[in-house]
């Protein structure tokens, strides 16, 4: 990977109270992709960009394509990406990391854990442990809500590279005659969810660590197979047009590096606002608390991102080098 060099501006002595006008002119554009944990860091950026740098923000709705097109162009139309999912977005980092070297991956990323999840007590019930209980065909009428004879299962919102992954996972787990996959927002997940739990009936989605959805319900991740590199070959849409023919995947997910990602021109446009990037970090547990706070109570994300800055003083202040 292409080296990055961040130099030092004096943050220490720049971040007095008495210096924040010096950074009046620094702003940045962050990308807003669909998936709740996403949102909730891009206002973290920037709660710190605004509160605590003086600058300017402006959040843009986009997709991970857009927002890295965005980033390597180098116009400021988008300037970051705030939950790049590694390698679920390998096809982008190394297009415009690696070879462009247009984009700089942060070197902070927290953990992510990818699989898919029922409500416990539809598991308990149905005695569904792995994810090949899935393929059994009493479970698959359970989950059989439109009555087309295969069970519905949420495999990701429209653009997301996980979701292509899942896809390829229900035909190499041998699930496509007994389930359906299904694309939609993630809104839709949710609300199926809880739907699906008031009901009684069955459902099984993909899940996600971190995410709200472990403090919104009670439900349980499936088994799969352990992660073997031998049988986890991916090509996305963007390298590759018949991605889906093209890749085999039957093992779980490997454990995911997830961090941010940032234009190389904000170094000379909004240098204050990129050291900042570099020193950014949050953990898991983090992102879950955020984005249950937005998802499960329905919070303003620019509201509880504001709260969780003035709640970590000191940790913001360790990411602006005071």
């Amino acid at each position: 990977m292409r080296t990055q060099l961040i130099k030092s501006f004096g943050l220490a002595t720049a971040f007095s109270v008495l210096a924040l006008p010096a950074f009046a002119d620094e702003e940045v554009k962050i990308g807003l992709p669909s998936w709740t944990g996403a949102q909730a860091i891009a206002h973290v950026l920037g709660e710190v960009v605004t509160s605590r740098i003086g600058g300017q923000v402006e959040y843009v709705p986009g997709n991970n394509a857009a927002i890295f097109q965005a980033m390597d162009q180098g116009k400021g139309d988008i300037d970051v990406h705030p939950d790049v999912w590694l390698p679920n977005q390998e096809s982008f980092t190394k297009k415009y990391v690696d070879e462009a070297g247009t984009v700089t991956l942060s070197s902070n990323p927290y953990e992510g854990n990818q699989g898919f999840c029922v409500s416990k007590n539809f598991g308990e019930a149905n005695s569904i442990t792995d994810i090949a209980d899935l393929g059994r065909p009493d479970v698959a009428e359970l989950m059989d809500s439109d009555g087309n004879g295969r069970g519905e299962m949420w495999i990701g919102a429209p653009g997301w590279a996980s979701a292509n992954v899942n896809e390829v996972k229900v035909r190499d787990y041998g699930l496509l005659d007994f389930i359906e996959p299904i694309r939609a927002e993630e809104a839709v997940k949710t609300a199926r969810i809880k739907d699906s739990i008031a009901k009684g009936e069955g459902y099984a989605f993909y899940c996600y660590k971190p995410h709200a959805v472990w403090f919104m319900f009670d439900v349980k991740m499936l088994t799969e197979p352990p992660y073997d590199p031998e049988k986890y070959k991916v090509t996305q849409p963007d390298a590759d047009p018949d991605w889906y023919e093209n890749s085999f995947v039957a093992t779980k997910d490997a454990l995911k590096k997830v961090q941010i990602a940032w234009s190389n021109s904000l170094l000379e446009r909004s240098p204050a606002i990129a050291e900042f990037f570099a020193n950014f970090e949050l953990t898991a547990d983090d992102v879950s608390n955020l984005a249950f706070e937005i998802s499960a109570n329905n919070r303003d994300p620019a509201a509880v991102a504001k709260e969780w800055v003035e709640a970590n003083s000191d940790r913001v202040d360790t990411m602006l080098g005071l």
